[in-house]
């Protein structure tokens, strides 16, 4: 039996065994923080209003459908890690009492997706017990994967509740797509998580008032958690859990005057303070608000230390970012920017390092991602430095927005449809390919803009062969003959 069949089993044991009828497992006492503060209902789910409002296709999922009102179809949850997708999951199972299976895209294959959808289709004839399938980062599944899901999707054998935290537009099958709602979730805010952290300290589900947060551990756990509230819980209970390891027993208070010990007043609250939090998760507090002054300095600081190719600064300040758990995303649409604002051509290849980056930080996450990271502001922070093509950009900006237009050359308009020949379209216009050095000696600018020079090439890496092949390409233009190009 597949690891996914044997969670599956195991899910459906506990559903005969918990206090609960409508096939959640209850979570136990053992069971991470962030699992027994999952939200019991749809008024305890944080920052996600916008799919909670009345009569919103995901509360009518949730509560039990009205006479004569059919519920809505199969949704795709997509959203940033720690905002509740598998919460909001939990919750359409839990509270329209249908059965709950967990399938995870890491672990299932195809022969587990038909295992379920099997069964949930012979529950669905024989008793009419409806299943709810919760396909954790459905972004994994192959293609054949999620085909195998389509049929039961179609025909409502399962209610299919996916998750991911990729663009479902590229990471989903259009026919799976379009036959599931797409639901979009919000990064939490630091408010948000800040209010889920409280609750958790003080409900009896979660740490019951046994710690108590200080202002600068709560401020860290906030910027580490950077919007993930499972992140953020994660954290606390191991602090906690190091603090309450380390405080003294409760004291007891001998003889009650009934023949019988008793213990003294119930105990304060254990203080879980900044070192506790650093010990946690064994990094020390960056002072780093990212909302405030600081991250806007940091974030200055970061892109000119590349501009200026100190590249020991500019690794500190991506330490410094990455610390305080910023967003990786923000930091790498930085480098990416970086790359083509400040290198360009004397270092083509540091926006395609730069782009690879990018996409291998949505890929594998954090905290492997910001190994990539480095790599990507290390090849921008070393190479050799060019302006040119912004700069062009600027002046030609320029001209277009002060008028200096003027009319497309006729010989460079389209000459594809009906009746564009006889206008003058295309005529006269010379294919570069057939001329030496495929550089064709016709006017290309309006003539309003003939002879402007908007890009002009540094002497400076790559730069420096574009410059010299440039100029022998204006040669042509000009009406020269210039050697080879």
């Amino acid at each position: 039996m597949s690891a996914a069949l044997r969670r599956l089993a195991r899910v459906d044991l506990f559903d005969a065994l918990a206090t609960s009828a409508v096939g959640v497992p209850a979570p136990s006492a053992a069971a991470p923080l962030a699992v027994r503060m999952r939200p019991r209902t749809l008024d305890e789910v944080a920052g996600q209003d916008h799919l909670l409002v009345p009569g919103s296709p995901l509360r009518r999922l949730v509560e039990p459908a009205a006479p004569g009102r059919a519920q809505p179809s199969s949704v795709v949850l997509w959203g940033p890690p720690g905002t509740g997708k598998t919460t909001l999951a939990y919750l359409v199972a839990a509270t329209s009492g249908r059965r709950f299976v967990e399938l995870s895209a890491v672990t299932a294959g195809v022969k587990d997706v038909r295992g379920v959808v099997e069964d949930a289709r012979r529950r669905l004839t024989a008793d009419g017990s409806e299943t709810v399938l919760f396909v954790d980062e459905v972004h994994r599944f192959t293609k054949s994967q999620q085909d195998a899901l389509l049929p039961s999707v179609e025909n409502r054998w399962v209610t299919l509740v996916a998750a991911t935290t990729e663009n479902p537009s590229f990471s989903v099958n259009a026919p799976l797509l379009s036959r599931s709602l797409l639901l979009t979730l919000r990064p939490l805010d630091d408010e948000q998580v800040r209010r889920l952290v409280r609750r958790a300290v003080a409900d009896e589900r979660g740490l019951g008032g046994a710690v108590a947060l200080t202002d600068e551990a709560e401020a860290q756990l906030l910027r580490m958690a950077g919007g993930d509230a499972r992140k953020a819980l994660t954290v606390l209970e191991a602090a906690a859990g190091a603090v309450l390891a380390d405080a003294p027993a409760p004291v007891t208070v001998a003889d009650d005057g009934r023949g019988a010990d008793r213990t003294g007043d119930a105990p304060r609250p254990v203080e879980v303070d900044l070192a506790a939090v650093e010990r946690a998760v064994d990094v020390a507090a960056v002072r780093y608000d990212r909302d405030g002054d600081q991250h806007y300095d940091v974030i200055s600081a970061f892109i000119k230390s590349m501009r200026g190719s100190d590249v020991d600064a500019a690794l500190h300040y991506l330490a410094r970012m990455v610390a305080a758990g910023e967003d990786p995303r923000f930091i790498a649409r930085r480098i990416v920017i970086a790359a083509s604002e400040e290198v360009a051509m004397a270092d083509p290849s540091a926006l395609q390092t730069a782009v690879a980056a990018a996409q291998a930080v949505q890929l594998i996450g954090m905290p492997e991602g910001a190994i990539v990271l480095a790599q990507a502001v290390v090849h921008v922070a070393t190479a050799p430095k060019s302006n040119a093509s912004y700069q062009g950009l600027n002046r030609a900006l320029a001209d277009v927005r002060a008028g200096r237009i003027g009319p497309v050359p006729p010989h460079l308009r389209d000459a594809h449809y009906a009746g564009a020949r006889a206008l003058g379209h295309g005529q006269g216009y010379v294919y570069a390919h057939d001329e030496p050095h495929a550089v064709a000696r016709q006017t290309y600018l309006p003539e309003v803009l003939d002879g402007a020079r908007y890009y002009e090439p540094s002497d400076r890496g790559y730069e420096r062969q574009v410059s010299d092949r440039l100029a022998r390409i204006r040669q042509i233009l000009a009406g020269g003959t210039p050697g080879t190009v």
